[in-house]
């Protein structure tokens, strides 16, 4: 397996242990400046990502952590993508569906990519470049590598059916745009078309192993909420396209918001 995403892997592995410990607790909730929320669990996670991934001397962008210059950034061939605790609304819900995101990034594109679903023990990880990703269900977080390994099944997308779309939709931002969407496939297509809600990074993960069709996004994202899963994506067939430009989804831009942006399979 690669070294960093052997590291990547790890590190989300940790990070869902400190998080699973605050989950199990009384938290409180602090509000950020654009009044998402936070909590010791995205704290502690950081700190526990950033002390593994700091050993491969690859820069860190991380959604808590204060953001380096672009001025420097521009340079960086190859940075870590990190999202701590990805859903936060839904750990404060207790509905379990948040996730860990780790990405690398090469010159704006992500190369390796994990998600950790740390209620539920599961674990995606893909290599793009490679066009390999798989799914482990674990017993703990603190598990080996070789068990990782050991327990990992081949994920990949599927064909849409003839008769039905299943769209992904967000648990906590379905918007009117969003809705609008699908009502125009639904006309378009003449297909039915069965919304799959769900939180955090799992919108995508259920596109690339075969439980959805499709995830439009008309609501903000930043760059680390998409990299890992744009990853997993990627590597199980999955388009992830910006709705401005028609192509994938970059990374390290000078603006780290993501325009809207549609996840379909190319199958």
């Amino acid at each position: 397996m690669n070294k960093n995403l052997e590291i990547a892997i790890i590190a989300s592995l940790e990070a869902g242990k400190e998080i699973m410990n605050v989950y199990n607790s009384a938290f409180e909730v602090e509000l950020k400046e654009d009044n998402s929320p936070l909590t010791e669990a995205d704290k502690k996670a950081n700190d526990k990502i950033n002390s593994y991934l700091i050993a491969t001397k690859i820069p860190i962008i991380s959604e808590e952590s204060k953001q380096t210059d672009y001025s420097e950034r521009k340079n960086w061939e190859l940075c870590w993508m990190v999202d701590p605790l990805d859903g936060t609304k839904e750990f404060v819900k207790r509905n379990g569906e948040f996730t860990v995101n780790i990405a690398l990034i090469k010159n704006g594109k992500p190369i390796l990519g994990v998600i950790y679903v740390p209620v539920t023990k599961e674990l995606y990880y893909a290599n793009v470049v490679a066009k390999t990703v798989f799914k482990s269900t674990l017993k703990s977080h603190s598990v080996s590598i070789h068990e990782v390994v050991e327990k990992a099944k081949i994920i990949s997308s599927k064909k849409e059916l003839p008769n039905k779309i299943k769209v992904v939709g967000s648990r906590s931002h379905m918007n009117t745009k969003t809705v609008e969407f699908i009502e125009n496939l639904k006309n378009k297509t003449k297909k039915e078309i069965e919304i799959v809600s769900k939180g955090s990074s799992l919108k995508f993960c259920l596109v690339a192993e075969g439980k959805a069709d499709m995830y439009p996004r008309f609501a903000p994202t930043m760059e680390w909420d998409t990299a890992a899963g744009q990853a997993i994506c990627e590597a199980a067939g999955v388009e992830v396209i910006s709705l401005e430009t028609n192509k994938p989804l970059l990374y390290n831009k000078e603006n780290l918001l993501n325009p809207w942006f549609k996840v379909k399979s190319n199958k």
